[in-house]
């Protein structure tokens, strides 16, 4: 399990920020985040939840046993084809 998407879109999202585009003086998106994220686009702070969620779940052991959590699975590899089951 890996939050590299997550992390890549938080990136993403920050770098098109106006905190970071706007600012004056420019700020670093590291400081964006660290110190003026409430000034992020509800967007960016959905993905910065989920960025902190998804790394407390690969330290937390109960969720080692138990599997990834449904909502973070990717279920287009699971779909069964109708027609196959024919």
């Amino acid at each position: 399990m890996s939050c590299q998407n997550i992390r890549d879109a938080l990136a993403a999202c920050i770098l098109k920020s106006d905190c970071v585009l706007k600012s004056n003086p420019p700020r670093s998106p590291a400081e964006c985040l660290r110190d003026h994220h409430e000034e992020l686009p509800e967007e960016c702070q959905h993905l910065r939840k989920a960025l902190f969620e998804c790394r407390r779940g690969m330290l937390d052991m109960r969720k080692r046993f138990r599997g990834l959590d449904p909502s973070q699975h990717d279920n287009t590899k699971d779909t069964i084809d109708p027609a196959a089951s024919r």
